[in-house]
């Protein structure tokens, strides 16, 4: 490493909250790849410095943790954010301070900003595809149940419209406070019980996730007649509640640990060794991971993390992730993604049952789309 002067970079997840469990991977993956960097040299010679502080699960906390990263820390890029509500506490900070957020996880879209990369899916790049799915595989009838912010509202209409393309129909829909109880979940799961949906369709997030899986296990209902599908529910819920409640249900993501390929297994035994000991992964993990090799790169070419120089190299950039060799859409600062249907193992991990062949490009405004036109499915889909 070189004399120069090191590279601050703030990174905001949650090591407490409601929503800390998956948080915590996020961050794990940032600073994973910032390890990586900075072994290859760092940027130009130069060290690349986290400066973390722990939001607590809260979007105040969010907006004013941003303010302090800006005006305090005096940096120019942040990774971070986990709930779309923390993301739009966020947003009008960068752009007031013309500075750049990375944002790694799925998102309900309908958005757009010079000051933000979105590295999570958009609706056209998981819940299309799991609408597609769980409708010619279940049928059209579903039940709703998210937790009580934006996520879950926006996701859940689209959701219905989806559902509607197949003649299907909406039979029950709840929301339910961040931090609900399991007996919360109960009375949900004895509606769900009533109005028999064909699938019921999660957006639940953060420690509640595991009250609602544990609420159907325990009323009986059985996955491979009336499964959960879910675009929330990923490697790090299910290690929180137990395999045992998750296996049999369905999620949509454009990464899974299960992926076999070169790139997915040599980063996961890199992790291994800078974790000392097993991991557990996650789309989410994923994306804050490859985002700041993304950002590294860009820096590399432009010499500067100001943000005039730097998205001129960030639009239009690659990168060989995990998942695939995803890049980022110049028009709409989203990133064309792979997505996958995965249902959930006795290990605790997911068996990917659909996957898309090639990359697909990101749409947040859902201008074009249609049910079964995606992918193909594999040969040892084995409902």
């Amino acid at each position: 490493m070189s004399n120069q002067q090191p590279i601050h970079v703030g990174v905001l997840f949650s090591n407490t909250g409601v929503t800390a469990p998956i948080e915590r991977t996020q961050l794990s993956g940032t600073l994973f790849a910032i390890h990586e960097v900075n072994a290859a040299g760092g940027i130009n010679g130069r060290e690349l410095v986290p400066v973390l502080y722990d939001p607590q699960s809260d979007a105040v906390q969010y907006a004013s943790l941003a303010e302090r990263l800006i005006l305090n820390d005096d940096v120019n890029v942040i990774f971070g954010c986990y709930m779309s509500s923390t993301r739009k506490a966020v947003l009008p900070i960068v752009e007031k301070w013309n500075r750049l957020l990375f944002y790694p996880t799925i998102y309900e879209g309908f958005e757009f900003s010079n000051n933000v990369i979105y590295t999570g899916a958009a609706p056209n790049q998981n819940s299309v595809q799991l609408a597609d799915f769980m409708t010619l595989n279940f049928g059209s009838r579903v039940y709703l149940v998210g937790s009580n912010y934006i996520y879950p509202f926006e996701s859940n209409r689209i959701m219905t419209d989806l559902v509607e393309q197949r003649n299907g129909k909406t039979v029950g829909k709840r929301y339910l406070p961040l931090t609900a109880s399991y007996e919360e979940f109960t009375s949900v799961v004895s509606d769900i019980r009533k109005q028999q949906p064909d699938f019921i369709f999660s957006t639940v997030v953060g420690e509640s996730t595991q009250h609602l899986y544990r609420a159907y296990a325990e009323a009986g209902l059985n996955p491979k007649e009336m499964p959960i599908a879910s675009l929330t529910t990923c490697e790090a819920e299910i290690k929180a509640m137990g395999a045992e409640y998750a296996a049999g249900h369905y999620t949509a993501a454009p990464y899974f640990q299960s992926i076999d390929s070169d790139t997915n297994r040599r980063v996961l035994d890199l992790y291994r060794k800078f974790m000392g000991g097993e991991v557990v992964t996650n789309m989410c993990w994923e994306a804050a991971y490859f985002q700041v090799h993304m950002f590294a790169n860009a820096m590399r070419q432009s010499g500067t993390d100001q943000v005039e120089a730097l998205l001129p190299e960030l639009l239009g950039a690659e990168f060989q992730a995990p998942q695939g060799r995803v890049r980022i859409d110049p028009a709409t600062h989203h990133t064309c993604l792979y997505p996958r249907i995965g249902r959930a193992n006795s290990k605790g991990q997911f068996t990917i049952v659909r996957e898309a062949k090639r990359p697909v490009h990101p749409d947040p405004y859902l201008v074009t789309y249609s049910l079964g036109d995606w992918t193909t499915q594999i040969d040892t889909l084995d409902l």
